[in-house]
């Protein structure tokens, strides 16, 4: 077992696999910077349609290179309400076969251009001034520190090949398939990347050191041990969410079940479908020569891996696609239970999904639109209550105030730690002009505060305005009701805004509270109105003044964000 503590195998073992995590995270920032709003069109392509969420599912995780960071986004969207256990489940089975694309493309024997890989990336990432050169330099260099690192990790690996008690194990593997599945789950509970754990395989493979049976029965332990990491995510979510990370593992599960079963017969039908011999060894001088261009010691294994790997989650797919409502029943009777519903809460935003940056900002900009609505419903329930005094609307505006501080302190809470991954200069003006919009809102609600507690003087102190003092009031209510819903649409029809108009709705607002101010000053004087009541009225208007200057300053982010 010394083999096992060889300082070249720990040192390039976990050197090789930090460059190839690290290599699989800058290539995915970069391919999702490239893909950006294309990501945000991929997403609003979900419907109820199982095959077209599967679709879905293959194009996004080949995009962030991670299934399981997908399974974590599927949670995230169930917890918050935006998908149904269903559609979740439709996207989470493409997923398993978007992430055999990574399999695939390092299955290639292209390891002898990491290093001018790593050259051009760094050079395109560091020197262009252009940004979509910049995150293609980004994508390169992943591209070949994820093959270096394969490469030194298959380096490390050479003192086994003289270890006996390793090839004892191994030969254990491929007799004994669950315990090679049992490693392979556990190495990838490990890891957290089923791509790295299967970068493991393909070289213990290609090394000669495991064969092809052992290879298989790890790759679907693989399977099994990716699903992990969504049912952690999952736990303090909500019912719904914690059924999506529970099917992933259940058809996962019973994919590896059914295969085991007829793991013969599966195989076959990889080598059938995958040139040369899976286990053909290099043993001569002049088969060395001959496949110089291929790497390791048995050159068709790596094919023959990434295709099982591949086969499986098609398989898989195929299988339980028209049995997606099932698999949904099925996780529903063994996760059971209810939910407590809670109003005071985040809806859309989810920290699972800060790893996807425009997934992010598109929930992101969710929460800020119904943290609009709930404004818009403030400043209109809080003329109301100038108009009738019925003091039972005031329960309803301080949960309503209460929600807004709530969702301002979560939303910003939310930018902040997205504003800490690697993001475009875009996605960064996006951040900064989200913050001030939710900041605005949450000052709207303040000034609404303001007018119900005025109200309430009003009605207590049995102060009563005069007929032209209501009215006036009302004049300038429902004017900047009528701003703010503007800018409350705009944002809903994801327009920029038309800063012609808001100047226009601001300009009228200021305008109105000078000129009724006046009016007021001169009732003052001719004893229509009296001190009192008047300095009431005027604190009113004042107030409505400033929710539409801070509706002014959030149709201007508007603008400036798109």
């Amino acid at each position: 077992m010394s083999a096992l503590f060889n300082q070249q195998l720990i040192f390039g073992l976990l050197g090789g696999l930090g460059m190839f995590l690290f290599g699989i995270k800058i290539m995915s920032e970069g391919l999702q910077k490239i893909a950006g709003n294309k990501m945000r069109k991929i997403l609003s392509a979900l419907t109820d349609n199982r095959f077209i969420g599967a679709l879905v599912g293959i194009a996004l995780t080949a995009i962030i290179q991670s299934s399981g960071a997908t399974t974590v986004m599927m949670v995230g969207f169930v917890n918050t309400g935006l998908l149904s256990l269903v559609q979740a489940i439709g996207v989470i089975l493409g997923a398993n076969v978007g992430t055999t694309i990574t399999a695939q493309l390092i299955a290639f024997n292209i390891g002898q251009t990491a290093l001018p890989a790593i050259g051009l990336g760094a050079g395109l990432k560091l020197f262009s001034k252009n940004k979509k050169y910049t995150y293609l330099g980004e994508i390169i260099l992943g591209f070949g520190l994820l093959f270096l690192g394969l490469t030194t990790m298959k380096h490390a690996f050479i003192p086994l090949k003289d270890s006996v008690d390793f090839q004892q194990l191994f030969l254990l593997v491929g007799d004994y398939k669950l315990l090679g599945i049992f490693i392979g789950a556990l190495l990838t509970v490990i890891v957290q990347s089923s791509s790295a754990t299967i970068g493991i395989t393909l070289v213990l493979a290609s090394s000669g050191l495991i064969s092809f049976d052992a290879s298989v029965a790890l790759i679907l332990g693989e399977n099994i041990g990716t699903t992990i990491t969504a049912n952690i995510a999952a736990i303090g979510t909500n019912l719904a969410a914690r059924r999506t990370a529970f099917s992933h593992f259940l058809f996962n599960i019973l994919g590896v079940l059914f295969i085991l079963l007829l793991m013969p017969f599966f195989i076959r039908l990889v080598a059938a479908l995958t040139p040369g011999e899976a286990d053909f060894v290099i043993q001569t001088q002049a088969q060395a020569t001959s496949y110089a261009a291929q790497i390791g010691d048995k050159p068709y294994i790596a094919r023959h891996i990434a295709n099982a790997h591949t086969l499986f989650n098609v398989i898989n797919t195929l299988i339980f696609l028209p049995l997606v409502g099932v698999l949904a029943k099925l996780s529903t009777l063994i996760i059971r239970g209810t939910d407590d519903h809670e109003n005071l809460q985040v809806k859309f935003i989810d920290d699972r999904v800060l790893n996807t940056p425009p997934v992010a900002i598109g929930q992101a900009r969710r929460e800020t639109k119904r943290m609009g609505q709930i404004a818009l419903e403030m400043v209109e329930e809080t003329s109301l209550f100038l108009e009738d005094g019925h003091t039972e609307r005031i329960r309803s505006l301080k949960e309503k105030e209460q929600l807004i501080n709530i969702l301002q302190h979560e939303i910003l809470d939310f930018l902040v730690k997205l504003s800490q991954r690697a993001i475009s200069p875009e996605t960064s003006r996006t951040l900064i002009s989200l913050m001030e919009i939710v900041n605005n809102f949450e000052r709207i609600g303040d000034q609404c505060e303001d007018i119900w507690q005025l109200g309430i003087q009003k009605y207590e102190g049995k102060i009563v305005f005069s007929h032209y003092g209501e009215n006036d009031v009302t004049l300038i209510a429902e004017k900047t009701g009528e701003f703010l819903q503007f800018v409350v649409n705009a944002m809903e029809s994801g327009e920029k805004g038309n800063s012609g108009k808001a100047i226009e709705y601001e300009d009228a607002i200021e305008a109105l509270e000078e000129s009724l101010g006046k009016n007021h000053l001169k009732r003052l004087h001719t004893g229509e109105c009296a001190v009192q009541p008047g300095l009431v009225f005027i604190d009113i208007l004042h107030n409505y003044k400033e929710i539409g200057h801070l509706t002014y300053n959030i149709s201007a982010a508007i603008i400036g964000e798109e």
